[in-house]
């Protein structure tokens, strides 16, 4: 089967290492022209950047803190200069930290909602300038914490169900261009920043794969998968709908 993005230029958000590496990747190897945006780790962009040139395809690192108007406006002009028009948007740049009700600051609210709401929204405001008039597709990635609300995660879940209703807003304003808008809604995956924060010990691994019909963690390349699907024109008819990639878990 032939790549099914061939020709097309994409953006990813925080893609660096974890969702957004793997998500970058398998768009690289759908045909895809890829910036690869970081906000700190350059090495871990470089790295991402060197996997898909040495498997055949293209993809350039861009620097840029999405929460930023000025930074996003350098990120997308680099884009447009490095590769053309935009068809793909997809907005992983995000925060998350566990906060109990009482230990909420200010800090850690602006902390994420700065990055994983206006950053989406400043983002996709600049891109949507120069998609190509052909149409195209935005992904942002959602949680399964926008619905499942689990204690603990106030100001994370609140972010999330904020890129839920965003994505139905923008689908009825973008739909006349013919640019899509859907979430992929992730349970828990084991990446990079969910070893690093403590959430993938032995017992917390064995309990959600109990808990999840399919019997095992999420990782990237399921999120990856879903994200392809929607840049691509299988989902031509489908817009402001939320994917939700858990193994059955609800």
């Amino acid at each position: 089967m032939s790549p099914r993005l061939t020709g097309k230029v994409a953006i990813v958000t925080g893609s660096s290492k974890g969702i957004g590496a793997s998500i970058a990747k398998h768009l690289a190897a759908e045909g895809a022209s890829v910036i690869v945006n970081y906000a700190s780790s350059k090495e871990g962009a470089d790295k991402v950047v060197a996997e898909i040139t040495q498997a055949g395809g293209k993809a350039h690192a861009v620097k840029a803190n999405v929460a930023r108007r000025a930074e996003v406006t350098h990120l997308v002009a680099e884009a447009v200069q490095k590769f053309g028009l935009i068809d793909v948007l997809v907005n992983n740049a995000g925060v998350f930290e566990f906060k109990p009700l009482g230990e909420i600051t200010e800090e850690h609210f602006h902390k994420h909602y700065d990055l994983n709401v206006l950053g989406l929204l400043l983002t996709t405001q600049e891109a949507v300038k120069h998609f190509n008039p052909a149409g195209g597709s935005i992904v942002n990635i959602s949680s399964i914490v926008s619905t499942d609300a689990p204690p603990g995660l106030a100001v994370y879940a609140g972010t999330k169900g904020a890129v839920d209703v965003l994505t139905k807003v923008l689908t009825k304003e973008l739909g006349g261009r013919k640019i899509r808008v859907n979430t992929v809604n992730p349970s828990l995956t084991e990446t990079e920043g969910t070893h690093s924060c403590g959430l993938m010990t032995d017992e917390i691994q064995k309990a959600v794969a109990s808990q999840t019909p399919l019997g095992r963690m999420g990782q990237p390349e399921d999120i990856a998968r879903a994200v392809v699907f929607f840049a691509a024109s299988d989902s031509l008819f489908i817009s402001g709908q939320h994917l939700i990639v858990s193994g059955g878990q609800r």
